[in-house]
Formats: C-alpha cells, structure tokens, sequence
C-alpha cells in the first residue's frame, strides 16, 4: 500500500510542477500579437497556422491540422507587393500504413505567393491569398506537377 500511495504523491507533485509550464506555453500560443505591431511590415505578409504574420519564413506548414505537409529551407529570390518566389523542400508525411507511423519524404519545390488581400484580422495588413508549389523532380503520388492552395484569411 505504502507503494501506492508514494506513487500516486509523486505523480501529484508532478503534475503540479509542470501544470504553470503547461498553463504558460498554451497561453503563449493563442496570444496574438498588437496590431500595431503589424503596421511595420510593408507589402504582403505570409500568415501561417497560429495567425502570425511572416515575412520572407525559412519554414513553413502548409497542413496546420496535423503537420503532414510542410515547407522547409525556403530561399526567397524575391517578395514585393504583388508575389514572392522561393526554392525549397516540401515534407510529406506518405501516411503508410496511416499518418502516425507514416515517413516524411522530401521534394523540392518552387514555391509562389500570390493574389494580395486585405488581411481580414488586420485589415490594414495585405497577407499573399494563394500559394502554388512546383514540383522540380519527383512528387508525392497523386500530386499534380503544379498544385496551388488558397491561404487562410
């Protein structure tokens, strides 16, 4: 019994240790940031999952409800006010024999933003409204050679 009871403490202690950290990291992920602190960017901005406006990103998920495509060591060769253009890696989960034990694969991509708009949770921010990967070699199954998306608004 004596076993029990210490388990069951210290698995008490640890939860209220880690429940401020916890607590802390969610609360740090739905705060947004001042509109005014979007007023510095000039031009279209690309707006990722958690609603954060991003300017020329390195990285960036284009499946936010599970994070099985996303595009990583982005090269920007240009961003102006009407489209921005990159190189890099899209990573598909294959999903085999489903998503949780599925592999990530790389393909690289050029990647293009387009068709500027009005950024509905900052109306005085334009964020790029659709993107389109290029396939440069192979390509995950079932993919066209060029797949475009609207983004988020």
């Amino acid at each position: 019994m004596y076993k029990h009871t210490m388990v069951g403490v210290v698995t008490l202690c640890a939860a209220a240790l880690l429940a401020p950290a916890v607590g802390t990291s969610a609360a740090a992920s739905v705060r947004t940031e001042p509109v005014a602190a979007h007023r510095q960017f000039r031009g279209p901005v690309l707006v990722d999952c958690l609603w954060h406006p991003e300017v020329r990103p390195t990285d960036f998920t284009l499946a936010c409800g599970d994070g099985n495509s996303r595009l990583t060591s982005l090269h920007w060769t240009s961003w102006n006010d009407t489209s921005a253009t990159a190189t890099g890696v899209n990573m598909v989960n294959d999903c085999v024999p489903y998503c949780a034990a599925g592999k990530f694969h790389s393909y690289p991509v050029v990647v293009r933003l387009d068709t500027p708009q009005t950024w509905k949770r900052h109306p005085q921010v334009q964020q790029y409204g659709q993107i389109s990967l290029t396939y440069t070699a192979a390509r995950p199954d079932k993919f066209a050679h060029v797949v475009t998306y609207p983004l988020w608004n």
